[in-house]
Order: C-alpha cells, then structure tokens, then sequence
C-alpha cells in the first residue's frame, strides 16, 4: 500500500467523541472506532489497495449490512461491493470461481446460523481446493462471520460454529476482539492466499476502541496476552475476551491474579505465549460461547495436557455455552459465560 494511503482522507473527518461513532486524535493516527466501523475501515483500505478485491452479500450494498459494517463502500467501490441473492451456497461457489480467476473475494454471511446452507461448499471445495491442484490453485477468499450472543437475536442469529470449521483442514479462523485488530486482521486476511474463515464479535460491534492506522504489532495468526498476571491462566477470542478482562479486574479486588490471552487466531493456534503463561501460572481456564463436548477448549485442553503435564497445578479447565441448542434471548444470559462463572473455575482451580 502506498504512502499517501496511510491515513485516509475518510478518517480527517471523523467526528469528535461522544456521538457513538469515531474520534481522531488530532496530533497522531490512531482513532477511537467501534469494532464495526474498524472492519468498515479496514475493508475500504483492502478495496482501495487492490482493484481485484471484491465484496459479496446479502444487503451490504446500500444498506450496509445489517450491522452497517459495509456502509458507503459501495457508493464509493460501486459494483465491486455486490448485494446478492439469499443463498450462501451461492455466494461461496460463486466466490470460488472468482478466486479461481484471480480476484479476492470477501463474503458476508448475515448471521452466523445462516451459513450451514453454504457449509458444503466451504468444507468440500474451499477448504479442499488449493490441496486438490497441488498449490497452483489459490484461494484468496474471505468470509466474515459475525458470531455469538448478546445481542438477544433469535433461533439461527445467534450460534458460535467455530469447531465445525477449526475441523477442517486447508481453512484459516481468526476473530478480533478489539477495533485495533478488526482493522488490521480483516486487511491480512484478505491479503492471505488460504481461505479465511473471519469471525466476528457481533455483541462487541458498537464498543469502542484505539485503532492505530499506522502500526501494528500483532500478525494474523498470533495469539496476545492482553493482562499479565500470576496465579491462573485465562484464554478466549471474540466476546470472551472482554469477560475475562472484567473477571480478571473483579479478582484483582479479591487479591487474586489472572493472567488473560486472546487466541485472535482460532486455527492455527498460536501455542507458545499460551504455553508460556500456563508454565508460570501452573493453572488454566478455557472459556467460549460455544458448547463444550467437541470444542476449540475441549482441543486447547487436550494440547496444554500433553505438552505442560507436569506444570500443572490443577486440571484445565473449561468454561462453555452449554450442550444444548442456543436459548430464546431471555434465557441467554444464562446460556452465555460470563464474569461470575470464569471466577467460579477460578475458585475451583486454585482450591487444588
């Protein structure tokens, strides 16, 4: 990207805080964004950048999107940001055969429970089709997924399906938690040439943020501690992670520290600071939205059993949405992992 692009004209009229949307410090480049107007941001870059980069979706045209996460990119990129029909098969297949010609799609499915419909397509010719040609077919494909509860959406707008495609191989997860990373992750996840699957937090969509548009120090695939600490280790991506960090600030006021990694990168996981952590601490708390039997906790577990046994203090344990489908909203917030229940595991794993 070149020089003049660093900081967009866009961000020069960003409003002064304290209306919901964005602030811009004036002396530097870094700007106060919530999540969804960073993807925003960070997909006008990747347009900018890249005349072959091109945007699929159902309503992300004028709408924007649902989440308005896609607002005025197509007044502005015109037909490269495409409404399309109610079909995810369609948008998948029709985004392999873009890349297969060179172009680097990104495709919206709307909620996350509406992406079964194109989970063949994902699974059995995505995931599969750089393999089957040996590597002289690329797949430079995107497809962003907002995920998770908290919203009080209802049946098929509020799912973590995460596992299914962590369990495929030749597919690449990633999901921030911060309007920092969204900006950054979304730009080298259209830059990779795998598939990536991009989650996104949709209960942390209107948080608000620091987004440096010059500098980045975290890749893709790298996981981050975000709170130091010493006696227990915590892990999540996406939504969880802020309820770690707020678990963490309520044990502190107890006399107790929490040490809190984002995983950011769901498939590969990056090991080694996670490793670190639970080599110091002796103990770990795993924690998602999803449900547990099968799970991306249930994986980390296996692996911090296997490489760190004898630096355990305590068992791992796991902290999940529960083994049954995704409740009515009323009934989410007991669904849902939060404060109370990763100090809960905590508690248990310290009592060892």
């Amino acid at each position: 990207m070149s020089e003049q692009d660093t900081s967009p004209a866009w961000a020069e009229t960003l409003p002064e805080a304290g209306d919901g949307r964005a602030s811009r410090s004036a002396a530097t480049d870094i700007v106060e964004l919530p999540l969804a107007k960073a993807l925003n941001a960070g997909l006008r870059k990747a347009l900018a950048g890249d005349p072959k980069v091109l945007l699929m979706g159902e309503d992300i045209g004028p709408l924007g999107g649902v989440f308005r996460v896609t607002e005025g990119l197509q007044a502005e990129f015109g037909r490269r940001v495409m409404d399309t029909p109610l079909a995810e098969s369609g948008i998948v297949g029709t985004a392999i055969g873009l890349a297969m010609r060179g172009y680097r799609p990104v495709c919206e499915i709307q909620f996350d429970g509406f992406i079964f419909p194109g989970f063949d397509q994902i699974t059995t010719q995505l995931a599969k089709m750089t393999n089957r040609h040996e590597g002289q077919v690329q797949m430079p494909v995107v497809i962003r997924v907002p995920y998770g509860g908290h919203i009080g959406a209802v049946e098929h707008h509020q799912e973590s399906p995460e596992a299914y495609f962590a369990h495929t191989p030749g597919l690449r997860l990633v999901s921030p938690s911060t309007p920092h990373d969204a900006y950054w992750m979304i730009q080298e996840a259209i830059a990779s040439n795998d598939p990536v699957m991009f989650f996104e937090p949709k209960s942390r969509y209107w948080h608000k943020g620091p987004v440096d548009l010059n500098f980045n120090q975290s890749s893709l695939h790298a996981s981050k501690v975000v709170r130091t600490g010493t006696e227990v280790t915590v892990v999540g991506h996406g939504a969880m992670v802020n309820v770690l960090l707020q678990a963490a600030e309520i044990a502190q006021g107890e006399g107790t520290s929490i040490e809190v990694i984002d995983l950011r990168s769901l498939s590969p996981i990056d090991y080694e600071p996670l490793l670190a952590s639970v080599q110091k601490t002796g103990r770990l708390v795993i924690a998602s939205e999803a449900p547990g039997f099968a799970s991306l906790p249930s994986e980390i577990a296996a692996t911090v059993t296997e490489r760190l046994f004898y630096s355990l203090e305590a068992p791992v344990l796991r902290v999940t949405g529960f083994d049954a489908p995704f409740p009515p909203a009323k009934l989410e917030t007991i669904y849902l992992p939060d404060a109370d229940r990763v100090l809960e595991a905590v508690d248990r794993a310290l009592a060892y």
